[in-house]
């Protein structure tokens, strides 16, 4: 479902935009924003719920407590007051929904931007060597990778397999050629024939595990050695992999710290990831009552999401791409923390922020000194 999303939709799209401003940087944010506007009303049935379970959960919590207790011993009744109980605030899980059901978009929207045009696109394949004597009682399984669109030009793209039509499993001595084709059958090589500039994608093959046990030559034949498990990896150039973009080196660029230098472009993109989480998450939280625990998830998370996509492997232009969705989180979530609640949750959270004010103002008067009169005695410790 992955791949036909990102073929049939999201390529499409970012093909639009890239003919309307021939920039892949400008594509990536385009895309981006259409992909939010098109998901705005489930991401904003997710926030409205959230926000409002933040206020209900402890009145919630407290009335399950007492219909459990009180309907111990009538199961049906105990269900049908809990039932009631959904109804009037709503279900914890109803802001799931809306994920799970945009959950499949936004992966082929990661996918599509991991892969070609905007990084080098590799096939991996996990070969099996077996003994000379044991292969022949081995059924061969054809394997087919997954596919990726390769593009050629910014106009000319298709999917792209590799396959193995004896399977994966080799013996020691044997050699089996892994082939680059599209849906068709057509072979790579023969695809790239017809474009002036087709040499430029030319795959390049490597043994990634197992250097003693396969070996594999430039056209991605694979030679048995000895018996084991090794990985081939074969990688097609991406078209717009060493693009820049704004103060973007290369849009394919991998890694924060490579070869003993910073790439600060990674890191500025990484940091402006962990801003804008952590202004969304302010958002989120205002005209909220405190909640401690909430208050500490909230500054340890952003922290410590951006500390791991410091050393995570993720090209610039997914970066580009999660920064963009974060303020479109940010702005999304601005906008709905201003709408009206519904009068029941907003009884609730008049009463909460009343009850805050009255404990702030005590806690005012008894943290402030106490002036002794001179009369007095003095308070023995």
């Amino acid at each position: 479902m992955i791949g036909y999303i990102s073929d049939n939709l999201l390529i499409p799209i970012l093909d639009f935009f890239y003919g309307l401003v021939p920039s892949y940087g400008l594509a990536i944010i385009a895309l981006t924003i259409v992909i939010r506007l098109a998901l705005f009303p489930l991401s904003a049935g997710s926030i409205r719920s959230a926000r409002r379970m933040r206020i209900a959960q402890p009145v919630m919590q407290k009335r399950q407590a007492e219909i459990k207790s009180r309907y111990s011993n009538n199961p049906q009744k105990q269900q049908e007051e809990l039932g009631n109980l959904m109804k009037e605030f709503g279900s914890p899980l109803a802001g799931c929904l809306p994920l799970l059901v945009q959950m499949p978009i936004l992966f082929a929207l990661f996918a599509t931007l991991r892969g070609s045009p905007f990084a080098d696109v590799p096939y991996a394949v996990n070969i099996k060597v077996l003994p000379a004597e044991q292969i022949a009682a081995v059924e061969p399984k054809p394997f087919t990778s997954a596919r990726h669109s390769i593009f050629i030009t910014s106009k000319n793209h298709f999917p792209v397999v590799a396959s193995l039509p004896g399977g994966t499993k080799l013996g020691v001595g044997e050699s089996s050629q892994i082939k680059l084709q599209n849906l068709r059958g057509d072979s790579f090589s023969n695809l790239l024939s017809d474009f002036e500039e087709g040499s430029k994608f030319t795959p390049t093959w490597r043994v990634s595990k197992g250097e003693d046990l396969v070996k594999v030559s430039s056209d991605g034949t694979v030679t048995a050695l000895s018996q084991g498990d090794a990985i081939v990896e074969g990688k097609i150039p991406g078209l717009a992999a060493k693009s820049g973009f704004l103060f973007i080196k290369a849009l394919g660029q991998v890694g924060f710290y490579v070869d003993g230098a910073i790439n600060w472009d990674i890191a500025i993109l990484v940091g402006g990831f962990g801003l804008t989480l952590l202004i969304s998450q302010a958002l989120a939280g205002k005209g909220m009552p405190p909640n401690p625990q909430q208050s500490t998830a909230n500054k340890i998370t952003p922290v410590m999401i951006t500390g791991m996509f410091l050393f995570f492997p993720l090209p610039a232009g997914v970066l580009l791409y999660m920064v963009i969705a974060n303020v479109f989180q940010a702005l999304q979530t601005f906008l709905l923390s201003r709408e009206t609640l519904p009068d029941n949750i907003q009884r609730i959270l008049d009463e909460q922020l009343s009850q805050q004010s009255k404990e702030v103002v005590a806690t005012t008067i008894d943290s402030s000194p106490q002036e002794r009169l001179p009369f007095e005695p003095k308070s023995k410790k």
